[in-house]
């Protein structure tokens, strides 16, 4: 089909990059990192955000808590230990010894003040939506003890805990800032549209890592990036396109938790009728878009990637039906539905590698099954308008290319976010649907995840709330200098402290 080869023409105009020869490197203890895209802000109520988390998460902030990628367990962190002591209420008991990079002293009153930061809605928090619609509150006990307690079960808080970045006090509380200070092993020591430079923290509680200074630049595309790597300019790269992976001994794939996907804005016409909605998935050559995300990607049917509780492995991927498609959107058209309605297809510049082609191939399709697309690529501040409530206004029917990132174990860090009708990022207004996930929320072990999976299925067959494209196969290139490799989590931070010199 013609759009077909439009996703191989596409994936063969950008198999042919020219990189340069390498160059030795004196040994050092600085490392350069340049990433896809510029972050949009430094603030760490966003870090679950990639390209925040990447610079800030367990770097400059640290949490309670931290998720192992390898198996999904909770380990500690700023604290170390905890326990359910009412329905409703876990008490943390704090680690000793620990200062802030002002010189703050970190104690409960610092960890009660970060968390009331997070949920005060003040500004835009990003973490706070992983806690969907429930409401946390914070008591101090003593200095090194606290109680969190829910307005809901959380029998995972724990884990939910882990995206709660600890801030200074001398922190605003009303507004975003670009200068965090947290207690981990790195301060800010410059930001600037060109760069971002990060330098060991003498004061840090823990172990001295090796790395002493961390340069971070941007730079969009991935073969121009593997030539930083390959010269010597730089040491590491997250994310890179799939035919720039060519390298074995530099090029490292792993399964990086995202899932990519296209959210659709059911708060307008034509996108308002599940018909069309459905057709926008039967209208997809998956086969042929396969070859913009490589063999090892999974076809997705949620947003979950396989290994997060709650996924669903029998929920079956939309399949390439044209012509099904066409005539889903002639039974619309015939119901009086205006199909014909430009729709916006609006996409992330950076948001992952072949992102702007798989957006591009798409469009094409769409407006082949007789839909009125068009596409608007942004960058990331721009895309984020999009992205998060309050949406903005008047922006008609809208489609948006989204990466959704879960490595946490349990589909609590997406289900409440995506699709409750208060979740941050949801275009669904559903009262009924809201009530299976709270009830999901609220659940433990199997029930748990039958639950979750309920939801998934609802969302899939009868909402078709969004176009699942793809679980992610993600690529990082590794210089030769340093030790280190990519894991689940690599999509949400680069710990420095885990880096080692060869």
């Amino acid at each position: 089909m013609r759009t077909n080869a439009i996703v191989r023409m596409a994936f063969a105009a950008l198999a042919g990059a020219v990189v340069q020869p390498a160059f030795a490197q004196a040994p050092t203890d600085e490392i350069t990192i340049v990433l896809p895209e510029q972050p949009s802000n430094l603030e760490p109520c966003g870090s679950i955000l990639t390209d925040v988390g990447q610079v800030l998460s367990q770097n400059i902030t640290e949490s309670l808590t931290v998720v192992d990628p390898a198996d999904g367990s909770v380990d500690a962190k700023l604290a170390t230990e905890w326990s359910q002591v009412e329905p409703l209420t876990w008490r943390f008991k704090l680690r000793e010894g620990v200062k802030f990079q002002d010189g703050e002293a970190f104690d409960a009153e610092a960890v009660k003040f970060s968390i009331d930061r997070m949920t005060s809605k003040a500004f835009t928090c990003n973490n706070l939506a992983k806690f969907g619609n429930d409401t946390i509150t914070v008591e101090v006990i003593d200095p090194t003890t606290i109680d969190v307690t829910s307005t809901q079960p959380q029998p995972i808080l724990p884990t939910l805990i882990s995206v709660a970045m600890i801030v200074s006090p001398k922190t605003s509380a009303t507004q975003a800032t670009n200068a965090p200070i947290g207690t981990g092993p790195y301060t800010l020591a410059q930001a600037t549209p060109e760069r971002i430079v990060l330098e060991r923290f003498g004061d840090y509680w823990g172990e001295e890592p090796a790395v002493a200074k961390a340069t971070y630049v941007w730079r969009g595309e991935s073969s121009l990036r593997i030539a930083m790597i390959q010269t010597g300019e730089a040491d590491l790269t997250p994310t890179i396109a799939l035919q720039d992976a060519t390298d074995p001994s530099r090029d490292f794939s792993y399964l990086n938790s995202e899932t990519t996907a296209v959210r659709i804005d059911m708060d307008y016409p034509p996108l308002d009728d599940a018909r069309v909605r459905k057709a926008l998935n039967l209208a997809i050559d998956w086969e042929g878009m396969a070859s913009l995300f490589g063999d090892k990607a999974l076809r997705a049917a949620q947003m979950v990637p396989p290994g997060i509780n709650g996924h669903d492995e029998g929920l079956k991927p939309w399949t390439f039906d044209p012509d099904a498609a066409a005539e889903l959107i002639e039974e619309a058209r015939s119901a009086g539905v205006p199909v014909d309605t430009e729709i916006n297809l609006i996409g992330r510049n950076g948001i992952y590698p072949n992102g702007t082609e798989a957006m591009e191939a798409m469009m094409a399709m769409w407006n082949d099954a007789g839909l009125n697309v068009k596409l608007t690529m942004l960058d990331v501040a721009d895309w984020t308008r999009y992205l998060q409530k309050p949406f903005p206004a008047e922006r008609g029917p809208t489609l948006l290319q989204i990466q959704h990132d879960n490595n946490k174990g349990d589909a609590a860090f997406t289900v409440p976010l995506l699709y409750r009708s208060s979740g941050s990022y949801s275009t669904l207004n559903d009262p009924a649907l809201d009530t299976e996930i709270d009830t999901a929320l609220a659940e433990t072990g199997e029930e748990r995840s039958r639950k979750f999976r309920e939801v998934f299925g609802k969302v899939h067959d009868d909402i078709a709330a969004d176009v699942p494209m793809f679980h992610m196969i993600g690529y990082t290139a590794v210089g030769p200098r340093i030790d280190w490799r990519p894991s689940l989590a690599t999509n949400s931070e680069i710990p420095l402290s885990q880096i080692r010199f060869k």
